[in-house]
Parts: C-alpha cells; sequence; structure tokens
C-alpha cells in the first residue's frame, strides 16, 4: 500500500508526520513478521507544485490517503495528531488499510 501526504516545504506539522511515517515505513520494511503488519510505500506531494492541489489542500495540510496499488482503492485517513506517538499512527494506518481491504473484497 502507498500512503499519500499532501504537504508543504517548511510546514512543521507535515515535516513531523513525515519523520513518523518514515519510521512506519522503515519499520516495516525491516520486521521478519509479515502478517503482523502491512506494508507501506511513502509519496510526500507538494501542494505548491500544482494549482489543483493548493487549492483543494491549502488550509487542511497535511492531508493523508492509503492508496491499494492493485486494489484501485483510494481511502483518506483522518487527520492524526501532531502529539500521536508512532505505534498510535501506524494503528491508525492500520485501520485505515483494513477498510480499505474490506471495500476491495466487497466489489469482487
Amino acid at each position: 500500500m502507498q500512503i499519500i501526504l499532501y504537504g508543504k516545504p517548511g510546514c512543521h506539522l507535515c515535516e513531523g508526520l513525515i519523520e513518523k511515517l518514515e519510521q512506519i515505513t522503515h519499520h516495516n520494511s525491516k520486521s521478519s513478521n509479515k502478517d503482523a503488519n502491512i506494508s507501506f510505500t511513502l509519496e510526500v506531494r507538494d501542494i505548491t507544485t500544482r494549482e489543483d492541489w493548493f487549492a483543494a489542500y491549502q488550509y487542511e495540510i497535511p492531508v493523508l490517503f492509503l492508496w491499494g496499488g492493485e486494489t484501485e482503492y483510494l481511502q483518506s485517513v483522518p487527520r492524526p495528531s501532531p502529539r500521536a506517538s508512532v505505534q498510535q499512527l501506524e494503528n491508525l494506518l492500520l485501520t485505515t488499510a483494513s477498510k480499505l481491504l474490506i471495500l476491495a473484497d466487497q466489489e469482487r
């Protein structure tokens, strides 16, 4: 699965969230227990590079989405608190990913 984060340079909320997401993606890629977690890749999109992204997210950043590549579904992730721990953020992502997988199964 892919995590898509819409943000912009100099946004301290975006930078803090990116740091936590990188810890999660790095940890999950090193984990030997692949059944216990879902593997995520992180894509950061700078809203200042496209007018449509800027118009949509300028007052909302950071904005997170999960994209389930093979399922072709895009699911928004509720905004995590800046005080959320890495574990709390990972739990939020896993919950959202589970919903995404359920949607994909219902379509089959």
